[in-house]
């Protein structure tokens, strides 16, 4: 009776609904154990370190004049990416896309043209004055040591533009768009994403490798190993030397050099800060931290004589998630193998940070209207106008500097 009662039942117990469904519920439970096991010991290059986080400062700086919600878009939808601003002595406009190209602009953005191609991906950019190299190097690479490009109508130095090339190197380019390479690796280490670059008064360049381990296209990765890929360095235009003044660093990203040139600036993006490199003084070869405990991604960092102010972008705030997973290397394995669409998203919203040179906020614009001028990767003044970068916009944007009260630190 018992085995008539199970045969007469058993369609129901095993094509009904709900036994369709707890069969549906262990197959997604075994697809799963199998997922988190392939994510914790899968062998692979990804090599999260455990670390914690200091929680970010507390207590709302000023927020001046100029918000960010009135940003001025330019250049819009000629290509894609404008990670940073350069402006040159003419007051002309160069930004690097993710095509390769570097274009130039007239002061409003408009009557676009290319300037140069680096078959590459250009992200940092800052002038200099030739010579960039010593006459040796441009020997060696089949280069008159005297270009005509480098000196201008009246036989002074030419501006040339120097360009933190993520996948070539460190690159500069006369003012008829010629390319010289200056530089690609250190220490027997090549560069894997060269990130950004300033230069001192003397004529040194500072530049950052954002990961010795990981490309642009996967910046997400160090990040979330937080392995300390990322190096400062210096290029000496008289020698063509590459010194290396920090490693380890967790991400690095922009760079500074200060007006009186005693130290220079260099952000972490993985660790939400700002290290300071003394090079003159008592410190000179000694680093320090400028500012900690930021409220989100620091990225680009730059200094105006203009207004005595370091300007710093925010990409992204922080998120609770990455926080949270920071000393849980086994969490952000499995983050890590989940597709991109899933994992932790950078918010959408555009900040950026003015600091005194004690590191110091005195500035603090946000935007987080959906229409936000986001991510601001980069803000470089010129005059009474902030212009700001995008890794992923398709135009640059500007905005008048904001006034500072005078109580300000």
């Amino acid at each position: 009776m018992y085995a008539d009662s199970f045969v007469d039942r058993g369609p129901g117990l095993f094509h009904g609904p709900r036994n369709e469904m707890k069969k549906l519920l262990v197959l997604l439970l075994i697809a799963l154990v199998a997922f988190v096991g392939y994510a914790l010991f899968w062998p692979g290059e990804f090599m999260p370190q455990p670390w914690t986080p200091a929680p970010a400062q507390t207590g709302a700086a000023p927020v001046k004049s100029a918000p960010l919600n009135q940003a001025q878009r330019l250049a819009e939808n000629v290509a894609n990416g404008p990670e940073d601003v350069a402006i040159d002595d003419q007051g002309r406009l160069y930004a690097g896309y993710d095509d390769g190209t570097i274009r130039r602009f007239d002061e409003n953005g408009t009557n676009g043209e290319v300037f140069a191609t680096t078959n590459g991906r250009p992200l940092g950019l800052a002038f200099t004055r030739g010579p960039v190299e010593p006459e040796s190097n441009a020997a060696q690479n089949g280069r008159p040591a005297e270009d005509p490009a480098d000196t201008n109508a009246d036989g002074e130095p030419a501006q040339v533009l120097i360009v933190a090339d993520a996948q070539r190197g460190l690159l500069a380019i006369n003012t008829q768009g010629d390319i010289k390479m200056l530089a690609s690796g250190a220490n027997d280490t090549p560069f894997a994403f060269t990130d950004d670059v300033d230069v001192a008064s003397d004529g040194s360049i500072y530049f950052t490798d954002a990961s010795s381990k990981y490309g642009q296209h996967n910046y997400r990765a160090d990040i979330l190993e937080h392995g300390g890929h990322g190096r400062l360095m210096k290029y000496d235009p008289a020698t063509g030397d590459v010194t290396v003044l920090l490693g380890g660093l967790q991400f690095a990203n922009g760079v500074a050099v200060s007006g009186d040139d005693a130290f220079v600036l260099v952000t972490e993006t993985g660790s939400y800060r700002v290290l300071r490199y003394w090079l003159t003084g008592d410190n000179a070869g000694q680093s320090d931290v400028f500012i900690d405990r930021l409220p989100g991604f620091p990225d680009g960092i730059s200094y105006s004589d203009d207004s005595d102010t370091f300007w710093l972008a925010l990409f992204a705030p922080r998120n609770e998630m990455l926080d949270f997973a920071a000393d849980k290397p086994w969490l952000r394995r499995i983050i890590f193998r989940l597709p991109e669409a899933v994992q932790p998203a950078p918010a959408h919203v555009g900040r950026l940070l003015g600091l005194n040179a004690e590191g110091a906020v005195v500035t603090d614009l946000q935007d987080t209207d959906p229409s936000a001028f986001a991510p601001i990767t980069s803000v470089e003044q010129s005059g009474n106008q902030l212009y700001l970068g995008s890794l992923t916009a398709s135009a640059f944007a500007r905005i008048p500097v904001p006034e500072r009260n005078e109580d300000d630190p």
